[in-house]
């Protein structure tokens, strides 16, 4: 499975931004998928994941949505209202893992497939 990420870039806060994962896998099969970001200094940590359920993290809650598009196979990662804490590099991830689909989605040694990231910059 291949995942190619696209759609960072330099905004200024209160602004929004869509990210996009295409993939190689098809996205309709029992895949997993979250979208992960890493801060400079700061360990990689997950931000939205999408399997049974979704989940977000408490710092993006109601300003970021997750979204699979099973017909373009792709997954979208919807930034609204960036704050410049939100500068970092984001990663799209997948996993077969029935643990990740379950529920299990910040571990990420469970992701099997990463794709290579897209840089978000927010400007105050």
């Amino acid at each position: 499975v291949q995942l190619q990420a696209s759609g960072g870039g330099l905004v200024q806060a209160g602004n929004s931004l869509s990210l996009s994962c295409t993939t190689s896998a098809r996205t309709y099969k029992s895949l997993a998928w979250g979208w992960f970001r890493q801060a400079p200094g700061k360990e990689r940590e997950l931000v939205a994941a999408s399997g049974a359920t979704t989940k977000y993290a408490e710092s993006v809650e109601g300003r970021v949505t997750i979204s699979v598009d099973n017909v373009k196979d792709t997954v979208y990662l919807q930034l609204n209202s960036l704050r410049v804490e939100d500068t970092a590099i984001y990663y799209c991830a997948a996993s077969y893992s029935h643990r990740v689909w379950r529920g299990e989605y910040r571990t990420r040694e469970l992701y099997e497939f990463w794709g290579q990231g897209t840089v978000v910059t927010v400007s105050s």
